[in-house]
């Protein structure tokens, strides 16, 4: 008899869930002749009176490789943890299906609630999601690479009308409590400030920064990420959604910047709010070999019968963590890591009130390089078994 394999897609949606949901289907029907089930909207799917599922054959899953978005729908509402009726709802459709096994895609929040439904008897492998970057125990998530490619060409597409009408242009990125995007797509746009929720910036830094460039330069060209605060402030809190499982959403963290900047500039401030173009569209090459990777790698995990366990990348290679581990937290930018210092030294403000922003700044004030022999402690839980990993190594090129 052979497996029945169910797969659904969990949270906000990302450029690769597709290249994910093709691998899996491909490797399970080539390698062991499974059954794969999708399950429509997350977890959604499984929580109603009747589940809303579809079966997927090598037929169905050909040609989506480039789409973005996910075939199957998803929700960052569904949250089948909600009370115990509705998980023992979810259960009893598993069970029903006759499901040996389900294979959640998603980011943390999505995580979260799959240990939930491990811990209570469903055999789940979790595939990590994100634009955000910020899953912990796993250097680099797919859909990261082209948020990244994304930002980075919508800065430079803001640089050329800053440049003729000489003014300030602040552009905030997703990310939530992570500077991932921010810090990459910054860099490589040549953004003059980057501005990242685990460095709090100095108001009249960045501000020093941007006259600078008025009389130097006329225009400045700052990224900043949607979870940035000022020293001594709070998050900007767009709303909040009583019923999602992740209840608040940030943004609207450059409008506040810009306001606080324009009474202390002569040049005009204008703030964009990228928001979800950075989920859409087609991946990039990289994000589609990384999102089949996660796949196949994914249904490795199944046919070894490795459940509650969640496909990981770590020092370039493929591996897998307990779910347990992926739980708590996120994966934040590390103050010693490389690109930080990297642009401090090119001269990339990260408005800090030390001087770095100056951008002939001394290289003696800049920190030393980390301890490279040192791990990275693991966001996740104190003592944790991803406390060995170091996720400074970059991943293999694509």
């Amino acid at each position: 008899m052979s497996m029945r394999i169910g797969i659904l897609t969990g949270g906000g949606d990302c450029p690769g869930l597709n290249a994910v949901i093709r691998a899996v289907v491909k490797s399970l029907l080539r390698q062991c002749g499974a059954e794969v089930i999708g399950i429509e909207d997350g977890f959604g799917g499984l929580m109603g009176e009747t589940p809303r599922v579809r079966p997927l054959d090598w037929a169905s899953v050909s040609g989506i490789l480039m789409q973005g978005g996910t075939i199957l729908g998803t929700s960052n509402r569904a949250n089948p943890l909600q009370d115990e009726a509705t998980a023992a709802r979810v259960l009893r459709h598993a069970q029903a299906l006759a499901l040996q096994g389900l294979v959640v895609i998603g980011g943390d929040g999505t995580m979260a609630l799959a240990h939930g439904l491990a811990q209570r008897g469903l055999p789940i492998v979790g595939v990590p999601k994100t634009i955000d970057n910020d899953i912990p125990g796993c250097e680099r998530s797919f859909g990261f690479d082209t948020a990244v490619a994304t930002v980075t060409e919508a800065i430079e597409r803001l640089q050329t009308t800053a440049q003729s009408h000489g003014r300030v242009m602040i552009v905030e990125t997703m990310g939530r409590y992570a500077g991932w995007i921010a810090l990459e797509a910054g860099l490589a746009g040549a953004a003059d400030i980057i501005l990242l929720p685990e460095i709090d910036f100095d108001i009249e830094a960045v501000a020093a920064v941007c006259r600078e460039r008025e009389r130097r330069q006329r225009y400045t060209i700052v990224c900043i990420g949607e979870g940035a605060k000022p020293v001594g402030g709070a998050l900007t809190v767009q709303r909040r959604i009583a019923d999602s499982p992740d209840p608040i959403r940030l943004g609207g963290v450059a409008h506040a910047l810009a306001a606080a900047l324009q009474p202390r500039l002569a040049s005009e401030v204008r703030a964009t709010v990228l928001g979800h173009v950075q989920r859409g569209g087609s991946p990039t090459p990289f994000d589609r070999v990384l999102a089949t990777q996660f796949g196949n790698e994914a249904a490795q995990l199944v046919m070894r019968a490795e459940f509650n366990r969640m496909v990981t990348l770590h020092n370039g290679r493929l591996g897998s963590i307990p779910l347990a581990e992926v739980v708590h937290g996120s994966r934040q930018v590390p103050l010693d890591h490389p690109l930080l210092r990297t642009a401090r030294q090119i001269g990339v403000s990260l408005g800090e009130a030390s001087g770095d922003a100056d951008p002939g700044v001394s290289l003696s004030r800049v920190p030393p390089p980390p301890d490279t022999n040192r791990p990275t402690p693991c966001p996740c839980q104190p003592g944790c078994a991803a406390d060995r990993r170091d996720d400074r190594t970059p991943p293999p090129a694509a």
